[in-house]
Formats: C-alpha cells, structure tokens, sequence
C-alpha cells in the first residue's frame, strides 16, 4: 500500500513524515502527500514507495485545531466564581468517535495501543491524564511540560485529559488506588461524598471480579459543561456536576441515589468496556448495559441502606415502554456511521440490556453468572468481545458447574449446559446459551406471555409484545426461561418457553398462578378467562400473598395490556389499583399512583376538563390518607423519603390546599425573610419552588437564585419549578435563557425545553420553539445523541390528535435531510399514534368507571 489512512475531523495538518529503519542505524525521513476526505472523516497520507509487509515505520504528524466549541472532541468549559469571574479549562469526550478532532488516528474501538501524553500549560492549571504525572519540566518562566506515564493498551474513545485550576480531594482503596474527586473550589466541599462512594465501590468491584483494578490512581472529575451524564474514561472518569457532587442542603435522596448509581456505573466500565471492549458499536450493550447492571449489584452490595433493587424494576418498566413499539431495534444492531453509532446509546443498549442480564442472571444462578463473566474478563483482558464470546464463557462455566454437581452425568456431548438450584431440573435440561440469548439480543421488541389456567394445567403462549395493534408477523419467537407461583406452590416453579405454545402440568390443582417471580423476567403476562379476576380478588383480600415486586409487576403489566389492543379494559386496570388504600410497599403505591398520574396529566392536556377535575378529585380522595401521613422533613428511608417527594410534588401539582399552603409557607419564608436554604428540607425543595414559582415575584425570585447558586442540584430543581408557570411570557424567557448559553448552561437547554413541554401551558410554545430553532440546535448538538433524542421525543410526547401527529410529520418532511437520519423520529410519530388510539378507545370507559367509583 501507498497509504495510510486514519481518521481526523477539524484538525488542520501542516506536515506529515514517515520514518522507516534502514538497517545501518538510521532512520530515512520523508515527507508525505496529505489528502483529506471530510465526508468520512478521514485523511490519507500517501507515499512515493509502497511500504513493505514486516517493517517498522513511524509516522510523525504536525497539526494545528482550535479548542471545540461543543462538547465532542478536546473542548472548552467555563464556570464563574460568586465574585461573577469566568475561569476557563479544557476537557476532552472521545466517545464514541471524537478523538479524531483532537488528534489523528485509527478511531475505531479494536485498533487498541498504548499511550504517551504530555501537556504543557502555565502555573495557574492542573494538567490531568489517564495516568499518573511522572515529572513536570519547567520550558519558561510560566510554562511548563507535564508528562504522564504510558498508558495501558486501550481504544482511543478512552484517551482522556483535562487542564484546569481544579482542586482535588483523594483517598486510598486497600489495594492501594489511589482515587480523587475534582472539581471547581467554590464547590470542592460537595466532593466527598463521590470520593466515598468512589473507594467502596472499586474495592468490591476488584473483589467481585477477582481481577485487579489495573491502573495506580482513578480521578473523578466535575465538568461544568458535559452532555451526556458522565463518561468512563480509564483512570480519568468525567462527569456533569450533577452526577458526581452531593450538597446535603440542597440534595434529596434521590440526587444521593443518582450520584451513587452514576458513580457505580463508570468505575464498572473500567471493566466492562476499557479492560474488555465491544468489537464494534452494534455490541455497545456489552459496555452499558453490563454497566448499568452493575450499578445494582454493586450499590446493593456497598450501600443496602439505598434499597437500590427496588429501582431496578423502573429500569425494566422503561425497557418494555421503549420496546414495545415497531421502531424499536434490537440490542445488536447495525451501526455504521457517526449518527447511527451515537443513536446506540440509548435505553435499549442501557436498560433492556440490564433487564436481559438480570433474567439470565437469575436463570443462571449468581454463582454461574458471576464466574461465567470474570471468565470472560479475563480471558478477553486488553481485548475486544462480541456477543457471542459472552455467550461461550457462560456456557463454559455452567458445563464446569454440570460436572461439579453430578460428575457420573455424560457430558461429552454437551456443549452448552445451564445450572439450577433446583438439582432435579437442572440435570434435566440442556440448553444452547447462544441460541437462548440470540433470540433476546438479535430481534427487536419483547414477548407477551398468554396464560389460561385450568386446575392443574397451564396453557401457555407467546407472542410478541405491540402497542396499540395485535402483531401478526409469527417470526419472532423467544426462548423465554418463565418462573411462577401458584395457590399451593412452596418454591418457585420454572419452565424454559421454546415454542410459540406450550403446556405446563402441575402435581396438583391450583386456584391461581401468578408469572414473572419478582419480575425477574423480561415479559409481559397477560391472563385469560378468569385469571386477571382472581388476582384482583386476591389483591384486595390479602395483597401480601404477591411480594411488592410482584405487586409492582401486575400493576405495570395491567396498563400496558390495555394499551396492547384493548387486551385487557381500562376499567379491569383501574380496578386492580382498588386495593392500593391498603398497599404498603412504596415501590408498589408509587407505580399505582404513577399509572393515574400519567391518565390524569393526557386529560388535562386535551382540556376534557370534567375529567380532568373528576381524576383530580379520585386521587386526592383516594390516597388522601398517605399524602396527609407525609411530614416536610428529610426523615426516614430512603424509599420513604422518596415516596414523601413524589407524593407531596402530586399533591401540591393537583392543587390539593394543605400541601400548596404549606409550600408556600415555606416559599415565602425563603423569599421575604432570607432564610437559608437549610430552612426547606432537601426533599421537598423541589415541590416548594414550583409553588413558589407560580407567581411573578416567585419565578423572578427563583431566577436569581439560580445565577447565585453552587448546587448543580439546586439548580436543576430551580429550572424545572420555572417551567412549571402557566404564564406563557416567563415560559419564553426561559427558553431563551436556555438557547442564550450564559446565566443557563447549553447542556440543560435539552431539559429546560422537555420541562416546558410537559407543561400544559408550555407544550406548543416548546415545540413551535423546536420547529423555529432547529438549525440552531443542530449546530450544539450533533444528529443521533441523547441531548437531539430527547428534543424530539420529548417535545412531542405528549400530543394525543391528528392535527398534531399532522403537524409533526409535516416539520419532520421539511427537515428530511437531518430527520430521515434518527431513530428518534419514528418514536416520537408512534408515540403521538399511540396516545390517539388511547384516547379513541378508553375515554369513555374512563368517565363511566369514575363516576362509578368517586364517592
């Protein structure tokens, strides 16, 4: 070949040479023809003579590029201090193919190489690298060179550095990783939190994996503009304030949850991802959904007081809403170009990815699972993996079990075999683990599961999974591993599912069953004849039959039957949530509660004000006895600390006058006396400053204590009680706020519009400013992220008519050159259809089933 071809985008190459040994103990230097190719991001360097299979050649590179205005690539970050002075640094995010635009290279995630950094920067700035600093030589008399040891073998998406005047505060793990959190010093004091997490977490993580954290120092950084939630990059993990800074003036418990998830995920990564990385960008689950994953197991190993599986269940109840639609994709998909790739980061690869692990985790065993991956970390160390890979080291490790538990059992033959406790069942069953979990990761959607329960005989089956249609495409079909309790049942019954019907016999007859165990699974339950009867008759005799998972999961599996074609009615759903006067599981009332909330928020925006005010007046009747329970205070569990934030926040949004007056009591203490911020306990903050923010003086009042505040958390809290007012002008102004980039940082623009818009009185006025500011918007933020998604699909969520699924698809038209390029568009078109057919088959059922039910 005569070339060689990397990749670069925005960088300004001046000189190009290659190097090649002549075997005299020289080097033969020549200078390089250098052609560009922008459409592809790529620069080819050329040369006179073909160069020759097993030489070694260096090529030397010289190249000019301005810091990145965005966020992608080596670009510039600012934040002020209180005297109002902006101080300026640089940071880097290579994922998932920006380290092109600061430095040449083979940006694809299996070209894997070490590397030598070294950063020159004067006296005032903190340079930071994935590696330690080994020596800082002094160039001048405000200059200086910092170099960093070698990296360990890695993709360039991980390459990482950051100059700032950043303070840090460190600690050290038992094995002896040295670890700190960096961050603005104004806010340096809401570091320590993070760096406590940060230990615990990678000390169990190195325990757990029985493979050593590889690097000598992990650095967690706050960077004050950053759009994703945080990135994991080795030894040097990055983060928005609001994922690794904790104020406990200003935080609630579910910031502190977020921070220690948040936390939790990226150290996984330095695992799952930087030690073994997907091959290509069509295995990205392999990354995040692993990580996302561990999130739980980690966090309810180190912090069980967090009761952090209880969220685990909303992980996999957005997986199912997200997959339940025809422009779903599945977990492996194809991914070729910038946009696609970035479009992969999403809640499939995250949560259903998660969701798929856990089930196999629970089918598996903990003990297989957890030796099946650490034998696929190691084996795979410094590496790239696919799919199938995992697949083997599982399978590997479960026939290893097979032996261990019946070593006079024939396993010649066998090449994948799955264990169970249960030893009778296990010996029973072969199983291809590739085979069963092909079918979770290479088709789209997610399987129904229709049971009709007679005596002792189960009918099952299986189909997939649609919104709003009954699917008639018989392709797809699921190895599903299905577990279920009955009336008599002392243990948990298991069966794998292989066929698009089944039958299962029990040992004695039964008067009811209940599938998905915990909801361990990843499926949806729909029960025929008399079987949703009986499970709404239970719940309301003895609700504790159910565990408050299961609770949780016929609560969840009940609505979205009535969005699956009517399969079951509204009024059997709103049925089932009767019992919740006596539910005393906040997991369970909170996804009751969320189901009428949803309901009631689709009314007030189609204006059907009767039923409006009837849903408005159910809720507050029904589970007045547990909002009038809440104190205003940060007291109790986590859970129930959370429970106090949703319910006083619903309370005080349906007008309910206790809880507006006594957050407005608050409020204005806060406003007219000055009273500190401590005054208003974490959790109910939020709740208190969208009162506050109703009238002028309030949202104005809000508006410069965002300017002042030093709480990302607080922040935040700030912005969504401004866009909570139903005056139109303020609504605008913030908007613009957020366009403008100064007092509210370009991040959060994507969540102050999704704010807006859940606005009843905001929605149009968002997506009119969508429609009006789209090309601003693609210019800071590029097609496929997250922050583009979330525009889209947000602003459009909740529009429920034709003459808005019209008006959509005509600005998607218009915009067809960017448009036709996202998933997201097809979501949010299918969204709006979904919420038609709702509206179209249940408003009626709705009002006759309130009048019936509101005393």
């Amino acid at each position: 070949s005569r070339a060689v071809v990397l990749h670069s985008k925005q960088l300004e190459i001046t000189k190009a040479f290659i190097e090649q040994e002549n075997g005299k103990g020289q080097a033969d230097v020549k200078q390089l023809q250098v052609l560009e190719y922008p459409p592809h991001e790529q620069v080819a360097f050329l040369t006179t003579e073909p160069l020759q299979v097993d030489k070694n050649y260096f090529l030397s590179i010289n190249y000019i590029a301005n810091l990145s205005d965005g966020f992608y690539g080596f670009y510039k970050s600012t934040y002020k201090t209180r005297n109002g002075q902006t101080r300026l640094l640089a940071s880097t995010h290579f994922e998932p193919t920006s380290a092109r635009m600061a430095f040449p290279c083979f940006d694809e995630p299996s070209f894997k190489a070490s590397y030598t950094i070294r950063i020159r920067r004067e006296e005032q700035h903190v340079a930071i690298s994935n590696m330690p600093k080994i020596k800082t030589l002094k160039l001048g008399s405000n200059l200086f060179e910092d170099h960093f040891a070698e990296t360990v073998k890695m993709s360039t998406y991980l390459v990482a550095f950051i100059i700032s005047d950043f303070q840090s505060i460190s600690g050290t793990t038992s094995s002896g990783i040295v670890v700190s959190v960096y961050a603005n010093p104004e806010k340096l004091t809401q570091a320590h939190y993070a760096l406590e997490v940060a230990i615990k977490i990678l000390e169990f993580y190195e325990q757990y994996f029985g493979i050593s954290y590889p690097l000598p120092k992990q650095d967690l950084v706050a960077v004050p503009d950053f759009q994703s939630g945080a990135m994991e990059n080795w030894g040097l993990t990055t983060y928005r304030e609001t994922s690794l800074l904790y104020d406990p003036e200003t935080s609630s418990a579910s910031d502190k949850l977020w921070v220690t998830l948040v936390v939790a995920h990226e150290l996984a990564h330095q695992w799952f991802g930087n030690l073994v990385t997907m091959e290509w960008w069509n295995d990205i689950w392999l990354n995040e959904g692993f990580a996302r994953y561990m999130e739980f197991i980690s966090v309810d190993a180190t912090y069980p007081e967090l009761q952090v599986n209880d969220y685990l269940l909303d992980t996999c109840f957005a997986a199912m809403g997200r997959d339940a639609v025809n422009s779903s994709r599945p977990i492996s998909s194809r991914a070729e170009n910038p946009t696609q790739i970035k479009e992969m980061f999403d809640t499939i690869s995250y949560n259903k990815g998660a969701c798929v692990l856990h089930m196999l985790r629970h089918f598996l065993t903990e003990e297989v699972f957890r030796n099946g991956i650490n034998h696929y970390l190691k084996k795979y160390s410094y590496k790239n993996a696919k799919s199938k890979d995992l697949w083997d080291s599982l399978a590997n490790v479960s026939s290893l079990w097979l032996f261990l538990i019946d070593t006079s059992h024939d396993i010649k033959n066998v090449c994948f075999v799955l264990h169970f406790s249960q030893y009778d069942y296990y010996l029973s069953e072969h199983f291809d683990v590739a085979k069963i979990m092909d079918t979770w990761t290479v088709q789209k959607g997610l399987p129904l599961i229709i049971v009709e329960q007679s005596w002792k005989r189960i009918k099952i089956k299986q189909e997939r999974f649609l919104k709003g249609i009954f699917p008639e495409d018989p392709q797809f079909l699921w190895y599903v591993p299905l577990t279920y309790i009955t009336s008599h049942s002392k243990n948990t019954g298991r069966h794998l599912m292989k066929n698009h019907s089944d039958t299962i016999k029990l040992e004695e007859d039964v008067s009811w069953v209940k599938f998905n165990v915990d909801m361990n699974g990843y499926y949806i339950v729909h029960y025929e004849g008399s079987g949703w009867d009986n499970i709404i008759k239970l719940l309301n005799e003895n609700h504790t039959l159910f565990s408050y998972k299961d609770r949780a999961n016929l609560i969840h599996d009940a609505f979205q039957l009535v969005r699956y074609a009517g399969r079951l009615s509204l009024s059997r759903a709103l049925d089932l949530t009767r019992y919740l006067q006596h539910e005393t599981s906040n997991v369970a009332l909170l996804k009751g509660l969320g189901c009428l909330e949803v309901i009631y928020h689709m009314m007030e925006r189609r204006n059907i004000s009767d039923l409006t005010e009837s849903l408005k007046r159910y809720i507050l009747q029904y589970f007045k006895p547990v909002i009038d329970k809440q104190t205003w205070s940060d007291e109790g569990s986590v859970s129930e600390r959370m429970l106090r934030s949703s319910l006083l926040e619903l309370a005080c949004d349906l007008q309910y006058v206790p809880c507006v007056q006594k957050a407005t009591e608050l409020f204005n203490k806060r406003m007219e006396s000055g009273a500190k911020i401590s005054d208003i306990p974490s959790d109910v903050l939020g709740t208190v400053y969208s009162v506050g923010a109703k009238t002028a003086a309030g949202w104005n009042f809000l508006l410069d204590r965002y300017k002042v505040s030093v709480s990302g958390a607080e922040q935040r809290k700030i912005y969504s009680a401004l866009a909570s007012s139903k005056d139109v002008s303020k609504l605008t102004r913030l908007l613009e706020l957020g366009m403008e980039g100064d007092i509210i940082k370009i991040q959060d623009l994507p969540s102050v519009i999704y704010s807006v818009s859940t606005n009843p009185s905001g929605q149009l006025l968002a997506w009119n400013f969508v429609k009006k500011n789209w090309n601003r918007l693609l210019d800071k933020f590029p097609l496929g992220s997250f922050s583009i998604t979330t525009i889209i699909v947000g602003t459009t969520s909740y529009f429920s008519s034709k003459q808005e699924l019209q008006e959509v698809k005509l600005f998607f038209q218009s915009a067809k050159e960017e448009i036709s390029q996202l998933r997201a568009s097809q979501i949010a078109l299918e969204n709006i259809e979904k919420n038609i057919r709702w509206l179209e088959r249940n408003v009626a059922v709705l009002r006759k089933w309130i009048s019936e039910n509101l005393k």
